[in-house]
């Protein structure tokens, strides 16, 4: 069996000790991917035709506690040191590996903790879209911005199905503690796929889903455990690049579009 390899050089986390690993792919799996990007793609254009075709929502409801969201109440939810992603937020920032010129959308960027680190590392040049279906999400994102000095950081109210960037102009989307908040999972893949520029990434952060490790929450609140998560994003013409070993209680894989899908 032939075997492709997708990311050639073994890149080091900083010195908290994180680290990322290439993935190696078999031949026959990228042809598996090949294939799913088809029907997928076939799905999709019958929808945007007109003919019927209409995602059924995975999860109803998800989101509907943050109908009337307060950013200072969530703020004190999610930017608090026992949460790992916010404990560790310098470190992923660090494995992200941002440069000046950079265009990265955090999609699902909540009280936009992410979206302000972010901006120092893409200028001079770079913007950063803070992407949210929340507008009192991305509203006071932006005052946050503006108190800051953060001009290139640029608000985005999306919706349960597109992520509204603009056609292949994003470097990296980056999505933490949110792919299990879409409703639409592959209406929106497909919109972070029209996105990205052809070399560009998506990178994943969400909670390992394991009945013998996660907590009653994470069973309950979670829909798909990180096998499932890289199935669906490889079926919408993505293939996994790298799997990130920083986080303990969560899955980081990054994602690069799958070849002749550009």
């Amino acid at each position: 069996m032939f075997i492709t390899k997708i990311h050639y050089s073994e890149s080091r986390g900083d010195k908290a000790g994180g680290a990322s690993r290439c993935i190696n792919r078999p031949m026959t799996t990228m042809r598996g991917v090949a294939v799913k990007w088809l029907l997928f793609t076939i799905l999709l254009g019958t929808w945007s035709l007109g003919w019927g075709f209409d995602e059924r929502s995975v999860n109803p409801g998800i989101n509907r506690e943050y109908d009337q969201a307060d950013p200072l109440f969530w703020q004190g939810m999610f930017e608090q040191e026992r949460r790992e992603v916010y404990a560790r937020r310098h470190d992923i920032v660090a494995e992200l590996g941002l440069k000046p010129g950079m265009q990265v959308a955090d999609v699902g960027a909540g009280t936009g903790f992410f979206s302000l680190l972010f901006a120092p590392g893409v200028m001079p040049g770079g913007s950063v879209y803070a992407v949210d279906i929340v507008p009192n999400f991305v509203r006071a994102i932006e005052a946050r911005a503006r108190a800051a000095g953060l001009h290139q950081i640029i608000g985005v109210v999306n919706d349960p199905k597109d992520v509204k960037l603009p056609k292949g102009a994003i470097d990296l989307v980056f999505i933490t503690d949110t792919y299990h908040h879409f409703e639409y999972p592959y209406s929106m893949l497909y919109s972070i796929r029209r996105a990205l520029k052809p070399q560009g990434r998506l990178v994943i952060i969400d909670y390992k889903k394991d009945p013998d490790h996660s907590s009653p929450w994470v069973q309950r609140h979670v829909r798909s455990s990180e096998s499932q998560v890289i199935e669906e994003v490889e079926s919408a013409g993505f293939v996994l690049n790298t799997r990130h070993s920083l986080l303990d209680s969560q899955f980081f894989l990054e994602f690069v579009i799958a070849q002749n899908q550009n």
